[in-house]
């Protein structure tokens, strides 16, 4: 969030809301942002198609180095890439290239939670100290009162910890992350609002660490990555700091003017259930279409997942939250089911319809201002209404 002491980044973007600034150990300054050709897709027409179109746009007028997208409609498949995959070599974009998907990560979780809900482990109405007792307990804060489904659905007042971590690029252990928000007072009763807190999926994510006696990264690849085929996608380990595929590089500015600096190396530990995760467009795709389409939650479970109430305030006119699953109006009408996320050096918008069409699109900085953000969401609804 603008004006937050330096390096901290805060959750204010209007799809998800991890967003910190940089610790300089992450990354090299680059001198002088330059931006290559804008690629067409690997199999165009001479004339660019709507949204090749939209990629060149977000390119040319929001200042990111890059930008990829994968489209899924009626069994067809297409990527997209434009500007340029790493500023230092000129290298292209990697066409379906990983990148850091920030908050997408709780809709993994969100639906490991719901699996443990229908093996009958756990319930929505379960207090967060049924299964962490006297864990969760501040200023206005008591594990008693909170449930599983306020965690989920980011109404049960927990202040957020991302706002106040310190400049150090180093391991943050969850419980670490924790602590730090419960140094701070409520935001409201459980249940009487809404507010988009990190500090939420943090709990979640322990409690199904908990729960199965596992980690969270092993039960999101058994119970989500392996089951719908995401090759992709992975849960970075405690320590690696690097993305495994090819990639383009992300990149962070401080402030306008100042130079572009290359992030894609850090420690992602600092997001762990809210935001830690890698994972490449297509694979996005596929995952918002699989829980759309029942294939890895009850229908039960995945009713009370699109139950939603209110999120404008965050994820703009007409959203709506449910269980880490957002719905939000297409203006060709209908909805569209996803999240999105934000990471130092990537930014990721997209989703999915019950119809089964699916986009993603990435791009490599955090965008800052009114305009890029609509010119990143309306490249989304370019690729969802085509």
């Amino acid at each position: 969030m603008r004006g937050q002491k330096r390096r901290v980044f805060r959750s204010t973007s209007r799809w998800h809301g991890m967003r910190r600034q940089v610790l300089p150990a992450a990354a090299a300054a680059i001198g002088v942002m330059t931006l290559g050709a804008l690629a067409p897709p690997a199999a165009s027409a001479v004339r660019p198609d709507a949204v090749q179109q939209s990629l060149n746009a977000l390119v040319r007028d929001s200042g990111t180095p890059a930008a990829l997208a994968s489209v899924k409609d009626r069994g067809r498949d297409r990527t997209y890439t434009a500007g340029t995959g790493d500023l230092a070599t000129g290298a292209p974009v990697p066409v379906d290239g990983q990148v850091r998907i920030g908050s997408n990560t709780k809709t993994f979780v969100a639906v490991v939670v719901l699996q443990l809900v229908a093996e009958r482990r756990a319930s929505l109405d379960d207090s967060v100290d049924t299964h962490l007792p006297g864990l969760v307990r501040g200023e206005g804060i008591d594990g008693r009162r909170i449930t599983v489904r306020q965690l989920l659905q980011h109404t049960s007042g927990l202040p957020e910890y991302s706002s106040h971590l310190g400049d150090e690029a180093r391991y943050y252990a969850p419980r670490e992350l924790l602590a730090t928000a419960l140094r701070y007072p409520a935001e409201f009763a459980p249940g009487k609002s809404w507010k988009y807190s990190n500090t939420n999926y943090v709990l979640a994510g322990l409690i199904v660490q908990k729960i199965t006696g596992r980690p969270l990264a092993d039960e999101i690849d058994r119970r989500v990555v392996k089951r719908v085929g995401l090759r992709h996608t992975y849960f970075p380990a405690p320590g690696d700091v690097s993305i495994r595929e090819p990639h383009p590089h992300g990149y962070h500015q401080e402030s306008a003017g100042t130079p572009l600096r290359d992030v894609t190396e850090t420690d992602p530990s600092w997001g762990w259930a809210a935001g830690q995760m890698i994972s490449t467009n297509s694979d996005l795709d596929r995952f918002f279409g699989a829980l759309l389409a029942g294939r890895l939650l009850p229908p039960a479970q995945l009713a009370q997942m699109r139950s939603t109430v209110p999120a404008e305030a965050i994820f703009g006119p007409g959203a709506r939250y449910g269980l880490g699953l957002v719905s939000r109006p297409l203006p060709c009408g209908g909805l569209a089911w996803g999240h999105g996320g934000s990471f130092p050096g990537y930014e990721t918008r997209g989703g999915a319809t019950d119809d089964g069409r699916a986009a993603h699109v990435a791009v490599t900085t955090q965008l800052t201002g009114a305009a890029a953000r609509r010119s990143l969401e309306r490249a989304v609804d370019t690729a969802l209404c085509r």
